[in-house]
């Protein structure tokens, strides 16, 4: 029987301490314990984590903009860095793969490299995006998930799913529990960015969306359960 394997994306700023800044220690240690759960039972997991509590290309107007999306980048891999030194000090093995060269901090990516990390049991870290400006984490995700062949991509959010409008300007917005990836690209719900949307579609990629806050809902999302909103490619 196939193992299961999915990508994670989370939330910089969702790791944050948001009183005291840097990252929130309780926190990241809870999500490794949950990844950790699923890991130990053959789930293997690949996480993408987005550099926006930290630096988002947006943010630098003043400079040019290559050089902006360079910098959130490398905001990703200080990310990443950080959350597999936590998953390490919880009993997980950990590999850290970038599309360009780091020192000896990260792994240059290949998907030979990358398929026996997970193979070996390592949860896998994808940081510094697809390497180029001008794509988002979003579309990184994606990217590795096809060279990945991953069942799915799952997207831990501050929102129990996908939503018709946005449900906080419009209260009267309705929840999807099932919607194609077809009608997100039409309707351009935004689950992901549009590049990343369409990659989907014509690539034929499931994704899952659902609630970070809640009880180990990154453990039921990897296990497949508790999912608020599921993407299909059909």
């Amino acid at each position: 029987m196939a193992k299961r394997r999915v990508l994670l994306k989370l939330s910089g700023e969702a790791l944050s301490d948001k009183e005291k800044g840097g990252y929130s220690l309780p926190l990241v240690q809870d999500v490794a314990r949950q990844v950790k759960e699923c890991a130990d039972q053959g789930v293997q997991v690949g996480i993408v984590i987005g550099g926006g509590n930290l630096w988002r290309g947006r943010t630098g107007t003043e400079i040019d903009r290559t050089k902006s999306d360079q910098i959130g980048m490398l905001a990703t891999v200080m990310n990443c860095i950080y959350v597999s030194e936590v998953f390490r000090s919880e009993g997980l093995a950990t590999e850290i793969f970038t599309p360009f060269e780091v020192g000896a901090m990260t792994v240059l990516f290949s998907k030979d490299r990358a398929v026996k990390a997970l193979a070996d049991g390592k949860v896998c870290f994808f940081a510094g995006g697809t390497g180029h400006p001008y794509f988002s984490t979003d579309t990184g995700i994606v990217l590795r998930a096809l060279e990945l062949d991953v069942d799915e991509i799952l997207l831990a959010k501050n929102i129990d799913g996908v939503y018709d409008m946005d449900p906080a300007k419009h209260p009267e917005a309705k929840k999807y529990d099932v919607v194609s990836i077809h009608e997100v690209v039409d309707r351009r719900l935004g689950v992901i960015d549009r590049t990343a949307s369409v990659m989907c579609e014509e690539n034929g990629v499931a994704l899952a969306v659902f609630d970070l806050r809640k009880e180990n809902s990154i453990r039921n999302a990897l296990k497949g359960e508790g999912i608020g909103t599921r993407v299909t490619k059909d």
